[in-house]
């Protein structure tokens, strides 16, 4: 089950769950569609994998299943991760 992570690791932005800008590698580190292109070139900088756009949980699934509140955040954002 993914965690459906709240926020860009880079930026800090907010990426609710029916966000269609969240991006995530195989490991859900999760970046905005902004970040993931313009800073990191569509590569998670943490494992070098590929960033794809994060998938809509249903509405009706989010009370059984809900998404992650814990916020991770880079310090310094993206220049953090060397891009």
């Amino acid at each position: 089950m993914l965690e459906l992570r709240p926020n860009c690791e880079c930026c800090n932005c907010d990426l609710p769950p029916e966000s269609t800008e969240a991006r995530i590698c195989s490991f859900e580190c999760t970046y905005c569609s902004d970040c993931a292109y313009t800073f990191l070139e569509g590569r998670c900088p943490n494992c070098s994998g590929e960033l794809v756009r994060r998938p809509i949980r249903p509405a009706a699934k989010l009370a059984a299943n809900p998404p992650s509140t814990l916020r991770v955040f880079k310090t310094g954002g993206c220049d953090a991760t060397g891009a």
